[in-house]
């Protein structure tokens, strides 16, 4: 079994669960799981987690993302973005691009925004989306999300490109029509690329296409990025080789464990990558200062 994360870059047209499909076809295993949905017209990063990776999956899903979007002013959607029904067509002409950049950046920094109703969470264990498209609304409740910044690359009025830098949750569609009710004229998402997600970019991304080519020619170990990859700002410590089964059992572990943290004068840091002697990733780790000693965040070895 492949164990690893892929940075797949996801072409339109392709759900999230699309990707997945077609790797579990071109790796042929089943153990496959990504890391945040991006709707069939958008594109851009998506990290997939294979094999013992996927343990990944919930803590990749909570980092900061990086979007590239356009705004089309003057054009309301019941999904928000271009695919949707036009609910109504309103006049830009009266539009500054002045006003424009003081009602995006209105949006900079603290953001409650309500879901919209084409999304993928549940309510009463029925998805959003499928009330939807039964003609349903329900009442959602606001959502506390974060707008670190936005750039705004080529304003062309009614359109409007921007890089949106945002944290987990965030949908982009929703700010775009909010920025439009902001101005009073309405707006929808026309354009949806993702160019990060967490530390992985769409530079170094692979298409699914340039995935199976790899996989065929028996060299798609070359575009695996190790688990341990994704803890990089974690301090790496290496357990003593008579404290080995204590790690790869999940127990905790005490300074005297490792080497230079035997001591009063070893210094804890609160999070660290734990390995064998011979290099092998066992586990993430929190410092617990009342016990001294480490506990296990997310264990990663398994007896082969």
């Amino acid at each position: 079994m492949i164990h690893g994360i892929l940075n797949v870059y996801k072409e339109k047209g392709f759900t999230s669960h699309d990707v997945v499909a077609k790797l579990r076809g071109i790796t042929g295993q089943r153990k496959i799981g990504h890391t945040g949905t991006l709707d069939p017209d958008a594109e851009g990063v998506l990290p997939v987690c294979l094999g013992r990776a996927t343990k990944l999956c919930d803590m990749l899903t909570d980092r900061d993302k990086t979007y590239e979007a356009v705004l089309l002013l003057g054009r309301v959607t019941d999904t928000q973005d271009i695919s949707g029904e036009v609910l109504e067509t309103r006049d830009t002409s009266g539009l500054s691009r002045e006003s424009v950049e003081r009602a995006i950046e209105g949006f900079v920094g603290r953001y409650d925004q309500i879901p919209p109703m084409y999304s993928a969470l549940k309510v009463n264990g029925r998805k959003l989306y499928e009330l939807a498209r039964e003609g349903k609304e329900v009442e959602r409740k606001a959502r506390t999300v974060w707008i670190y910044g936005i750039d705004i690359l080529e304003a062309d009025l009614p359109r409007v490109r921007m890089r949106v830098q945002c944290s987990k949750g965030t949908y982009i569609r929703t700010l775009c029509h909010d920025i439009g009710e902001k101005l009073q004229c309405g707006g929808c998402m026309e354009e949806l690329i993702r160019t990060r997600s967490g530390r992985f970019s769409a530079e170094t991304s692979l298409t699914l296409t340039e995935i199976a080519r790899m996989s065929g020619q028996g060299n798609l170990t070359d575009a695996l990025i190790p688990m341990d990859a994704v803890f990089g700002d974690c301090p790496a410590l290496t357990v003593k080789k008579n404290w080995e089964t204590t790690a790869k059992n999940g127990n905790p572990l005490p300074r005297r464990a490792f080497d230079g943290l035997s001591g009063e004068e070893g210094c804890p840091q609160k999070k660290v990558r734990i390995y064998t002697g011979d290099g092998q990733f066992i586990s993430v780790c929190q410092w617990q200062e009342e016990k001294e000693e480490y506990h296990i965040l997310k264990m990663f070895y398994v007896s082969e």
